[in-house]
């Protein structure tokens, strides 16, 4: 499948337009979580699973300088070749993996997993395979958008809470160490004229998809009357501890 530049679901910095207010947006709140991973980051090697076209594999490896060797592993190959390309330089590698199914027998001391778990059919399958690559003393970053999303987002397949996105990792016997949460406004016009290029990927007709899930219309209500016109995301630290 070709890259796909203005896709809702994966950003290319390069390639962003001065009028794609979205995805600058987007961009900013993507890089903020990787500097976030990045002051959590452990001595030794680090993964970046779900990379994208590797730009946040670069960031770590560049403002963590205790880590030694950074992997960005990606499903899509168009992205692991642009990455490769764009991105690579010494202590950086890039690999075309699937996140569930990912191995290596070394394991990590960071792994960094970054607006991924709403997307997988079993996100319990994913965390416990990266909480089984980890080594001791070893830190997990993971995100997520604690907005109502699969509505609108025909990409995503999982609606998260704080709570029950925390429950997610505690289960795999994780402390939290320390979290980063973020809020980004949007203009509710812009997003029903789908006035932006990347904006068409939101899910089509969605009056019809509403009256057959009654359910998400109504969670969208609650959370609209609750917080207003803005997405919600949550950044999470955490530790194995021995």
């Amino acid at each position: 499948m070709p890259l796909s530049f203005s896709s809702l679901e994966r950003l290319v910095p390069d390639q962003l337009s001065e009028g794609d207010v979205t995805g600058r947006a987007t961009l900013e709140l993507h890089l903020e979580r990787y500097r976030f991973a990045a002051r959590h980051a452990r001595a030794g090697r680090l993964l970046d699973i779900a990379c994208g076209v590797g730009y946040g594999t670069r960031l770590l490896c560049d403002e963590s300088r205790q880590v030694s060797f950074a992997l960005g592993v990606d499903l899509c190959e168009e992205s692991v070749a642009y990455a490769r390309e764009r991105y690579g330089r010494d202590r950086v590698e890039y690999r075309v993996g699937d996140a569930v199914e990912f191995e290596d027998s070394q394991g990590f001391d960071t792994i960094v997993c970054l607006e991924t778990v709403e997307h997988l059919p079993d996100p319990d399958r994913l965390i416990e395979n990266l909480a089984s690559l980890l080594r001791p003393d070893g830190v997990l970053v993971a995100s997520v958008p604690t907005t109502p999303s699969v509505d609108v987002n025909p990409h995503h397949l999982h609606d998260f809470t704080e709570r029950s996105f925390r429950r997610l990792f505690t289960q795999q016997l994780l402390v939290e160490r320390a979290r980063l949460r973020q809020v980004q406004p949007f203009r509710m016009s812009r997003t029903l004229r789908r006035g932006e290029g990347r904006l068409t990927d939101l899910r089509p007709r969605l009056p019809h998809y509403y009256a057959m899930h009654p359910g998400a219309a109504l969670r969208r209500l609650a959370y609209t009357m609750c917080f207003g016109f803005v997405n919600r995301y949550i950044t999470i630290a955490w530790q194995r501890c021995t």
